[in-house]
């Protein structure tokens, strides 16, 4: 079974796939630039001190993204991980 939830309640070492991106103008347009499109496979591979920025592992590149800009992307992670 699958489970949709933000971008921002993921755990680090968790994988998911992007679902959809819910943010609109320019901020949806340069998050859609940076590679975080539905069906794109990330990883958290860690997260600063205060939990912002999170760190992403996507298409072989690490990628770093505020917690406000994450706020716009949900998620599908496996029940298993």
């Amino acid at each position: 079974m699958v489970e949709k939830i933000g971008l921002r309640k993921l755990k680090v070492d968790q994988k998911a796939v992007i679902h959809s991106v819910h943010a609109q103008g320019d901020l949806g347009r340069r998050i859609r630039e940076m590679g975080l499109i539905p069906g794109t496979e990330i990883v958290v591979t860690g997260r600063a001190p205060l939990r912002d920025p999170v760190a992403l592992r996507l298409n072989g590149f690490t990628l770093t993204l505020r917690n406000n800009e994450a706020d716009h992307i949900s998620v599908e992670v496996a029940d298993d991980e």
